[in-house]
């Protein structure tokens, strides 16, 4: 990724103009999170004609050719964390008369009934402030389409932004993701059980910077490959935002077989999650990552009392994360459907959690309790067993 974006040719390069805002506050640190961004970016669009990838001050400027699909870059842009907004944009020098050709060429084939020119210096010594600029080319747009200017709600706007070695135009800004570059924030290996949860907590710590190693428990040989081939379905959805994922399948149908021939009925669930904590513990420990991830919201169901998750969560010695702890169910299922996985979702399944279920579950243990529930197990041997025939796949966008 080049450092600066100077502009030597008379002729606009075409590209995406590319705004962070949370990076612009890192300091001494931020020149990793923009390396970091710059890598993501360039690993979204690999298999579109674009590139190189430039560093104006403040900015980051992505060409493009003039076949490069608008829609797919749209898309593919909208999925990287880091990216407060963008838009499609020319980069040219910094020269008024060619600043005012290039924006009468773009809103000449277009409908509108009023505009404004939003232009911002970055550098004092341009010969003409930011409004000489707006009024001048605003004159010129004017008497080009006839619309009316309006500087609070205008059909159009047009912004310019003036650096010491570049300008750049663009006519339709829009909104990115936020948060912060993938890979900035370390590995976490997340529970994907298929369901709508999960795969919204994935997303919520992707944002945070955060690489996901995603874990599912099955139930075969007792149940079908449905939950399967959805936990595939939903971590590639969320591979578009990390670009490479590893996921494990892991058969827990025997284990749980087993845990039903020595516990009683109310404390299965518990000694069934405190399982999968361990097992994903030692994945977690294999993949280098550094804390759990899963999608437990407090009070939603018995296993997640704030009694039974101290319980739990006993049986990691990572930390856990519960990015949705303090969300309800409406909420958590509109961002299922803002991210697309709701759909997946809710396809009907025969998922481990729903194997082998009591129906009654404790809702108020001690770690007590379940440590002695779980004496006739022999959970070394079970967590082994698990690991050892862990199948994993892995995914790719764009593949």
């Amino acid at each position: 990724m080049s450092s600066k974006g100077n502009v030597t040719a008379r002729e606009p390069v075409r590209g995406v103009l590319i705004h962070y805002h949370e990076i612009a506050l890192k300091g001494k640190n931020r020149s990793f999170f923009l390396k970091q961004l710059g890598a993501n970016l360039l690993a979204a669009t690999r298999d579109l004609d674009c590139g190189p990838l430039l560093r104006p001050a403040g900015r980051l400027f992505l060409t493009m050719r003039e076949e490069t699909p608008w829609d797919v870059m749209r898309q593919r842009l909208s999925c990287v964390f880091g990216i407060a907004n963008f838009a499609p944009a020319f980069m040219m020098a910094p020269n008024l008369e060619l600043l005012a050709q290039r924006i009468e060429e773009e809103v000449s084939g277009r409908s509108f009934r009023s505009f404004r020119i939003a232009a911002r210096r970055a550098f004092k010594t341009f010969p003409y402030t930011s409004q000489q600029i707006n009024e001048m080319i605003g004159a010129r747009v004017q008497r080009l389409c006839g619309a009316r200017v309006d500087l609070t709600n205008p059909d159009l706007t047009v912004a310019i932004e003036l650096l010491p070695n570049a300008a750049f135009v663009y006519l339709d800004k829009l909104p990115g993701p936020g948060g912060l570059p993938v890979g900035t924030g370390g590995t976490l290996a997340c529970l994907l059980s298929g369901g709508i949860d999960s795969p919204v907590a994935a997303h919520r710590m992707m944002k945070r910077g955060c690489r996901i190693v995603f874990v599912h428990f099955h139930s075969q040989p007792f149940a079908d490959r449905a939950s399967q081939e959805k936990a595939i379905e939903l971590a590639r959805l969320l591979t578009r935002y990390q670009f490479a994922s590893r996921l494990y399948l892991v058969p827990f149908g025997e284990i749980q077989q087993e845990v039903v021939a020595c516990v009683t009925g109310r404390l299965r669930v518990l000694v069934y999650r405190r399982l999968m904590f361990r097992i994903t513990e030692q994945i977690a420990q294999k993949e280098d990552a550094q804390a759990l991830v899963t999608g437990e919201s407090l009070g939603q169901v018995s296993s997640q009392t704030i009694e039974n998750i101290a319980t739990i969560e006993q049986a990691s010695t990572l930390p856990i994360l519960r990015p949705l702890i303090g969300m309800d169910k409406d909420e958590i299922t509109q961002q299922a459907q803002q991210i697309g996985s709701y759909d997946i979702s809710i396809i009907p399944d025969q998922d481990c959690c729903s194997m082998f279920t009591p129906r009654q579950a404790a809702t108020r243990t001690t770690s007590r309790e379940v440590e002695l529930a779980e004496r006739p197990l022999d959970l070394d041997r079970l967590v082994a067993q698990a690991r050892s025939a862990a199948h994993s796949i892995e995914l790719s966008f764009p593949s």
